[in-house]
């Protein structure tokens, strides 16, 4: 009797390894090598974890939304009620807000005040980003940081004085202008986050503008601009939601002239006059937050890049 019989009778523990572990034996015919099951197994778990957090996001986030278009289309009787789905799709209730008297007046103020407010904002925050970001002047480091002070004023501080100067100095209460001139004169964040954005523009490329004869003025036109189309983007679209929302400036400067109201501070007044209308009421809504939606469902892709890519250089 060898000694491996001796082992396998007396039951001492024998030195053979399981068949699907001996190196360079192959595993039997359609069946994975155990690592091979636990890895495809842990893959699939992962896959299902991060799509079903995606999925649960993605409800969260919609499901308002859906919630406010089908009220939208239904009866005033039905509105507000157990059933979710409209009985019959009243695609009257957007005529009707359109009809009401200064809906489309409020548009217009919207569109005048966002569009206008944000060519004013990135024409004059780009020179002042270019030259904190590319230029060295003494008092460069003092300027940034009173960039920074003014991002951190809220606007509440200097609402009375601003008032005092707009409305009884050049009489321009009861209109958008207090609200559309500053803008000429940049935007705290604006400046700050496309300085952010053009220092990581390669001083190589600068450098070699000056040397085919460009001045500072041609080398941002022609060399930063280009290579800046996301961080303009970024920033034209953080000005154009701002004014587009916004209530507080309204409120303050056109609240007495129902004819330079804007849809944010028109809704209000439409609620107030429709507070039981809950249909008409979800279907202004709509159409008031319809334009920021498709505007940001087109830009997002250089939205996106733009805010990825700014740089945390100092």
């Amino acid at each position: 009797m060898n000694q491996a019989s001796t082992r396998e009778s007396t039951g001492a523990p024998t030195d053979r390894v399981p068949t699907d572990r001996v190196p360079g034996r192959p595993a039997a015919a359609g069946t994975p090598p155990t690592g091979e099951r636990v890895a495809r197994r842990r893959v699939l778990l992962e896959w299902i974890a991060v799509h079903s957090l995606g999925v649960a996001a993605a409800l969260f986030f919609t499901l308002p939304f859906v919630f406010v278009v089908l009220t939208s289309l239904m009866s005033g009787q039905q509105a507000l009620t157990r059933d979710l789905w409209p009985h019959t799709w009243e695609w009257g209730n957007y005529r009707t807000v359109l009809d009401t008297p200064g809906f489309l007046t409020w548009w217009k103020n919207t569109l005048v005040y966002a569009g206008l407010g944000t060519v004013l904002t990135v024409a004059s925050s780009i020179p002042v980003a270019y030259a904190l970001a590319k230029f060295r002047f003494r008092g460069r480091h003092l300027s940034l940081m009173l960039v920074i002070s003014m991002m951190m004023l809220p606007p509440q501080v200097v609402v009375i004085p601003m008032y005092l100067f707009w409305a009884k100095q050049l009489d321009l209460s009861g209109t958008l202008w207090p609200l559309i001139i500053p803008m000429a004169f940049g935007d705290a964040f604006s400046i700050f986050l496309l300085r952010q954005f053009l220092l990581t523009v390669p001083d190589e490329y600068l450098d070699a503008a000056k040397v085919d004869g460009c001045g500072e003025l041609r080398t941002l036109l022609r060399v930063v601009l280009p290579m800046a189309k996301p961080g303009i983007a970024a920033v034209a679209l953080f000005q154009f939601f701002y004014a587009w929302n916004d209530y507080f400036g309204p409120q303050i400067y056109a609240s007495e002239n129902p004819g330079a109201w804007t849809l944010s501070y028109g809704l209000e007044s439409f609620k107030g006059a429709h507070h039981t209308d809950w249909n008409l009421t979800m279907a202004a809504t709509v159409l008031v937050m319809a334009p920021v939606i498709l505007v940001f469902f087109f830009a997002q892709k250089a939205f996106v890049e733009g805010v990825t890519l700014t740089g945390v250089k100092g």
